[in-house]
């Protein structure tokens, strides 16, 4: 998750021609024969179905309704993302980094609240 950002922020500066010479020559191969086997008709498709029901309204349907139920759905899926081992692991490694200035979230805070780690 940590290169995500590097890599973000490299195509984010100059494209992906600059992410890709910014990398090693392996990780520009690997994006060349990778990339097109993740990011293929199907999920062209898929993203175009999300896109569809963001315009259509029935996502925004779902989220009311969701909201109108008191949000189980909602609080089961943030309840896994919270406890996902890429966050466990992510958090051991933002400790071991302070000049991140990172960041705790405790479930049902304000944003603004967000503080530093303790430990």
């Amino acid at each position: 998750m940590h290169e995500l950002k590097l890599i973000v922020d490299l195509m984010y500066r100059g494209g992906m021609n600059y992410m890709r010479f910014s990398v090693s020559d392996t990780a520009e191969y690997g994006d060349y024969v990778s990339g097109p086997r993740i990011i293929d008709a199907r999920v062209r498709s898929e993203m175009k179905k999300v896109l569809g029901e963001i315009q259509d309204g029935s996502f925004a349907a779902r989220w009311i309704a969701e909201n109108d139920a008191g949000l189980p759905e909602f609080k089961k899926m943030r309840e896994a993302g919270r406890d996902h081992q890429v966050e466990q692991v992510g958090a051991r490694l933002r400790k071991a980094m302070p000049f991140l200035n990172p960041v705790e979230v405790v479930d049902g805070q304000p944003q603004a609240a967000a503080e530093k780690p303790k430990g």
